[in-house]
């Protein structure tokens, strides 16, 4: 995104639009159809059934490769569905070149996002750190390498976006069959093929409740598409989205940390255990979201320049930077608070919650605010659906019993989904 922007305004805009609408689409399907490994693997590690981790990761493999096979018409017509849905055609054209080239990152979704659940259910976080690190350092001066010196443009960004995350699933993947894993994996099996309609109707309520939080927060960029001066409310929506993006990675890590927490405490019968580690991620994520807040709206003036030359843009990030402050807080605690519904095995009433707080209530009131504060108006209403929905998974795990969580969430019944 900071490459995009110093190339042109339609060039941050079309990247934008192409990671929020095609490919923030597809991120929520697949992540959320991968994220039913969280129950799975979390639950069955917690009470011992090693072997069933790798038959589940192979099971979300094939899933998630056909999904992502038909994925890729999304990709492919990217062009014309932005400009049915109202996009300017400078936009559309830009983001439907771009999503084209991307089109090798839903099938490293496809590899990765499984990968993923399985090592972190076994608490082989720091591999994972690891390998992600090492992406990183090779990422950045590649791409500084052939955006300035090569001169590629979009296709550039595509092509080191996606050797990145190619790289991240080939050495997941190198470590996992190295046979680290011991009995969780065994290697390859045909019973990865049977019976997996019960795994697909967990997966898909996986990726109903994400998928519903993901498409959210992506349909305010799409709706600062529709308004007078697209091409600068794209540029620097977008740049608070990033920054937004960045912070969240706190909220999505503390996720999968109460995730595999809850279900592998679920799963080995500790019901205490399971609570106080959703009290403490709850206490960290927030207060890691009032120091970022801070330091962001104490350097206000300074840090949009890194983004984007366009002085119009400029302007526009510092007046968005105190929603966007406030919009840090409050979603350093949602995603806790989401993570203990996937660990405990609550996404299809989560998905419920999602509909009426995000859908029924959020956007409605986000969009009536548009018309009298422009996007400002529509990102403080939907903020707004983001605090009702807090508030009701704050009060659904207040009342939760987690003694007889343990019984409903048993091994024993995570596995009906898959036999």
């Amino acid at each position: 995104m900071v490459f995009a922007g110093h190339v042109s305004t339609i060039a941050l805009a079309a990247v934008s639009v192409e990671n929020s609408v095609i490919a923030g689409f597809s991120f929520g399907i697949m992540l959320g159809m991968g994220s039913a490994l969280e129950t799975l693997c979390g639950q069955a590690f917690g009470a011992g059934k090693l072997s069933m981790l790798g038959v589940y990761l192979q099971r979300s493999w094939v899933i998630l490769n056909v999904t992502a096979l038909i994925l890729t018409l999304l990709y492919i017509f990217a062009a014309p569905i932005l400009a049915s849905i109202g996009q300017t055609p400078a936009i559309s054209s830009a983001a439907g070149l771009f999503s084209i080239y991307m089109i090798p990152q839903i099938f490293a979704y496809a590899v990765n996002f499984p990968t993923a659940k399985f090592l972190q259910s076994q608490s082989k976080i720091m591999v994972m750190a690891a390998i992600s690190a090492a992406a990183l350092a090779l990422h950045v001066p590649i791409t500084w390498f052939v955006m300035e010196k090569l001169k590629w443009g979009m296709a550039g960004l595509a092509v080191v976006l996606n050797a990145s995350w190619w790289f991240i699933d080939v050495a997941q993947l190198v470590y996992i069959f190295s046979g680290t894993c011991g009995e969780a994996w065994s290697g390859l099996s045909w019973e990865a093929f049977h019976n997996l309609w019960g795994f697909v109707r967990l997966s898909l309520a996986s990726a109903v409740m994400l998928c519903l939080e993901v498409w959210y927060f992506m349909a305010i960029i799409l709706f600062a598409g529709y308004l007078k001066n697209a091409e600068v409310s794209v540029a620097a929506l977008s740049i608070c989205m990033n920054i937004l993006g960045w912070t969240a990675m706190v909220a999505i890590g503390m996720n999968t940390a109460v995730s595999v927490r809850v279900s592998n405490e679920l799963g080995a019968n500790h019901p205490r255990t399971a609570k106080f580690s959703l009290v403490v991620a709850v206490i960290t994520s927030t207060l890691i979201g009032v120091i970022v807040s801070t330091v962001l709206l104490i350097f206000r003036n300074q840090y949009p320049s890194l983004f984007v030359g366009d002085e119009e843009v400029i302007i526009l990030v510092k007046e968005l930077t105190p929603i966007l402050a406030v919009s840090i807080v409050i979603n350093n605690v949602q995603p806790v608070l989401s993570g203990v519904a996937v660990g405990a095995g609550w996404q299809a009433v989560v998905a419920y919650v999602n509909i009426a707080c995000y859908y029924l209530f959020g956007i409605p009131f986000g969009l009536l605010l548009g018309y009298k504060l422009d996007f400002g108006g529509i990102w403080c209403g939907m903020l707004t659906g983001t605090v009702v929905q807090t508030i009701v998974l704050t009060w659904m795990i207040c009342k939760t019993n987690w003694a007889k969580e343990v019984k409903l969430n048993s091994i024993g019944k995570s596995l009906y989904f898959c036999f």
